[in-house]
Formats: structure tokens, sequence, C-alpha cells
């Protein structure tokens, strides 16, 4: 009989010892570690054995590559449809939208024919048709599959043959190879190894839910994401109704495109013109302390609405609060403002607000940042006709940003009428709008309060 082995594995980050650890030494977390036992008889499943190296000259690409969901934002996000062969991954917070939109995707692509096996390990056949007709989704080609054993799972797709498989979710699947319960390190990295092998082998695309940790990251090991072809993060605010789908990697397209999407009572609707969602709620009247940024999300540009809030604190320490920016990034913003425009904000509660929701990332919006706070701390207003678009160097000079030409069409086409940029991207314009390009801070300052000139 053969001998059964134990180990210990971090159930953040998949780190294995020998023995129990208190703190994890991979990812620092406490009382992480669960014993997993794994018996002798294991067998790797080998891919087929008949493959033999092919020139890449000779390697035919059928026309048929790509497979479109009929939702054109998941489209966007995915390079323009679904590869045929490829595992795509998308992970989420609980009641964020996950299996609502793979249902629509999965009723979107049999309505062109395709078969889909839905494989619903964590609700019952039952359960999915409610959200099936609440959603509209009706088709004959599309099987249901409630089944969370992953050697019953692979019989159907043999039996069935389908041309997209969707697992929702991989936490929720157990293979008998692996003595461990289902959701462990051992489990999952084993689950997706095999469907990796029925996508590639097969010519199958497999849709994968996975769960998230509290801090937001995808639970399982780290070689999850990396077996995977697509990783793709659903995003949302509790307090808003709208949804955003980030791809963090791509095989097959652009990383860091992002698809937005409205919950409603029949699902997910897809958002076209984003801009109009982030600045509808904006006020016509010109009040201190807001700037309009342009940020690219993707091969996006959107335009966002910053706020900003600077007043006496009455504590010895003055609070610096940021939502939807980087804390370090204001924290650096206010110091060059203290140094090199002369603000005294050193007993000033600052807060910063990115309206919407969103997050913006993207070194670009540390003008538009900087321009909220100074006009809010000297009670002046930015033009509600002119957009900001620059990066900060510590010195106070303002630095040039990639796809100027794109943002500058984007703020156009919503109605801006003026545009501060920085000075080493002045040879890009637009007729429809007026730049103006500032090399210093303290020249953008005095250049967006101006009038706009008809």
């Amino acid at each position: 009989m053969a001998k059964v082995k134990s180990k210990w594995v971090c159930q953040n980050c998949g780190y294995e010892s020998a023995g129990y650890l208190g703190k994890c030494p991979e990812c620092s977390s406490w009382g992480s570690f669960v014993e997993e036992t794994q018996g002798g008889n294991n067998k790797i499943v080998p891919l087929a054995n008949d493959i033999k190296p092919s020139l890449i000259t000779d390697i035919q690409v059928g026309k048929e590559i790509r497979v479109s969901t009929n939702i054109s934002e998941f489209d966007r996000i995915l390079g323009g449809g679904l590869v045929q062969g490829s595992i795509v991954l998308i992970a989420g917070d609980p009641g964020i939208g996950k299996s609502t939109i793979l249902l629509q995707t999965s009723g979107g692509l049999a309505s062109q024919g395709k078969k889909i096996l839905y494989v619903s390990a964590e609700e019952s056949a039952g359960q999915l048709k409610l959200r099936a007709d609440r959603l509209g989704v009706k088709s004959d080609s599309l099987y249901i599959y409630p089944q969370t054993n992953l050697e019953c799972i692979k019989s159907q797709i043999e039996e069935l043959s389908p041309d997209v498989v969707v697992v929702d979710s991989i936490q929720a699947i157990y293979s008998q190879m692996v003595t461990s319960s289902a959701g462990s390190v051992s489990q999952i990295r084993e689950c997706c190894n095999i469907l990796m092998q029925i996508a590639k082998t097969k010519n199958i695309t497999v849709l994968v839910i996975g769960h998230v940790t509290k801090d937001g990251n995808i639970a399982g090991p780290k070689v999850l994401e990396h077996m995977v072809d697509t990783v793709i993060s659903f995003e949302g605010d509790k307090y808003k109704s709208y949804r955003m789908l980030r791809s963090m990697k791509n095989r097959f397209g652009n990383t860091s495109e992002v698809g937005i999407f409205e919950m409603g009572a029949t699902g997910l609707k897809e958002i076209i013109n984003p801009n109009q969602l982030f600045l509808n709620e904006r006020s016509q009247e010109n009040i201190p302390g807001t700037a309009i940024i342009v940020t690219n999300e993707g091969t996006r540009p959107l335009l966002v609405e910053i706020q900003a809030l600077v007043g006496a604190t009455p504590y010895p320490s003055p609070r610096r609060v940021a939502n939807g920016v980087d804390f370090s990034r204001l924290l650096q913003i206010l110091a060059v403002l203290e140094k090199r425009v002369g603000l005294n904000l050193s007993k000033q509660d600052v807060y910063v607000n990115v309206m919407g929701g969103i997050d913006v990332d993207e070194p670009s919006a540390d003008l538009g940042i900087a321009l909220a706070i100074a006009t809010c701390a000297r009670d002046v207003v930015v033009d509600s006709q002119t957009v900001i678009i620059g990066e900060i160097g510590l010195s106070g000079e303002i630095h040039p940003v990639n796809n100027l030409e794109k943002r500058l069409n984007e703020a156009a086409m919503t109605g801006f009428k003026k545009a501060i940029i920085p000075y080493a991207n002045r040879d890009i314009s637009n007729p429809k709008i007026k730049t103006v390009p500032v090399k210093r801070l303290i020249d953008a300052i005095s250049a967006c309060i101006s009038p706009v000139q008809e």
C-alpha cells in the first residue's frame, strides 16, 4: 500500500512547508497553514502523446479562431472575443455579478449555435433556471450540469463535445486524484491543470469563476493566474449599480482594458459611453475644488471629475483622506504644492475624492488633483469647460503623457472647449478644442482659472 504523504500549505499564497508554521514566510499571514494529505498513487494526466513539433510557418489559423460573445464590452476586454482553446479566469467579490455575466454570455453564444456546458458547482439546476428566466436566456444548446466532481465533468465534456465550458466556480470543484478537501490549494491547482489540458487538447474554450480573498486578491495559489490565458477582475461599488470588468492578463489582447456595465433587474447592461456615467451628476456651476481629468483605462480615455476639500483642522495633525487615488501620490502632490507653489497646507485637512467610485492610478491625473486642491485652498474655480492632463515632477515641472491625441478627441466629443496639457506635448492639437501647454505647476494654476476665449 502506498504511503500517504502530508504537507502544510498556506491557503493565501500556496507556500508549502513540511510542518506547521504560525506565520507564512511568503505572504506574512497568520494562521493560514492547513495540512493536506496526498496519496502516493496520484498520477499526472499527460497531454496527448501524438503531438509533434511544427514549424510556425506551417501552422494554420482558422477564420473562426475568435468567437464574439454578443456583449461588446466583454469582447473589448477579451481582445475581440473568446479565443478557441483558451481558458479564462473571472474573479470578483461575492454577489458582484460573475455568474450573471457568464450566464448572459452563455446565452449569447448559444444563440449563435454554439454548444455550451454550464457546470454549476454552487447552485442547483432549478436555481440557475430561475436566474435564466429573469435574464431572458433561452436556448436549446445550453446545458446545465450541477456537479462538483471533476472526473464526472470531464466525462460529460467528452460525451457532449461542447464549444464552451463554464465552471462556476473552481473553488467548489474537487478531483478524486487529490485527497484534500475542495477549495484547497492542491485541489484548485490540480483541477485547473486538468481543465487547461482539456481546453488545449480538445480546442474547447473554458470560462472559470474564481473567488477572491478579503484583501481582494484571487483566492488559491498564484500559479492559478499563470496557468490561465486571461485573468479578468470584476470590480464594483456596493453603493453603485455599475460594474467594471478589468483585464489583468491577456495572452491574446491588451491588458488593463476596462468594460463598464450597469446592474439592473434583467442583468448586466453594457454602457457604451461611460463618460456620461461619470459626468452626468457634475454641477454646471463653477465650484472651487473641482477639476476634470482625462485618464486612460486600457485603450479607452475616460473623463473623470476630481473633487478636493481643504479646510482648517482642529487637531494637531491634519487629516489626509484619498478616495480613488493613491494615498502616497496625494502626499507627494501636497509636498510639491507647499514647496513649489507656496501653499501652506501643514495646518489644513485635505480630502480628495474621485466621483463615480472609479480608481485612478495613472500619473496623468496628478495635475488635476493638484489644481483641485489649489483652487479649493485659494477659493477660486477651474473653468467648467476645461480638462486637465499632466504628470507632476518633484520640482514642479509638468511631464508629458501618452495617448494625448485620443484624450483630446474624447474631451472635444464630450463638449469641452479647453485643455491644459504638458509643454512637451505642445505639437499635439485638436481643431475642436483649445490646448494650453504649460511647463510648470504654477503656470497651470494661472491657465486653468482663465476664461475660455471665444
